[in-house]
């Protein structure tokens, strides 16, 4: 199992969820995140340039199947090209199981 966390514009969150529904995946935890960094686009407030320091951002979390991680990732990046900031990031983390608490059960036991 791999665990897929992406950072997105929060605007790619719904585009995102229904691009991995047609390919199985229906599950996934979304987080608002805050980041730092270059990608905040400069204000103007009476007259004075202003940087905000931190930038809204979404973050995605999911845990699937070995075997849809190469699709999955790809549907992310498809959709993440529209983020005008150019800030999106995709990581992939091996995932040795995940436990359902309420079950009982694990999906390595599955």
């Amino acid at each position: 199992m791999k665990k897929i966390e992406a950072i997105l514009d929060p605007s790619e969150v719904e585009v995102t969820r229904q691009s991995l529904s047609v390919i199985g995946i229906m599950t996934m935890t979304v987080t608002e995140v805050k980041g730092f960094g270059g990608q905040g686009l400069p204000q103007v407030y009476r007259g004075v340039k202003i940087e905000p320091p931190y930038v809204t951002e979404a973050k995605v979390e999911l845990v699937i199947p070995d075997e849809m991680m190469e699709s999955a990732v790809a549907l992310i990046r498809e959709t993440a090209k529209k983020d005008p900031s150019g800030q999106s990031r995709i990581a992939v983390f091996p995932t040795e199981d995940v436990v359902w608490r309420r079950m009982a059960r694990s999906a390595a036991a599955s």
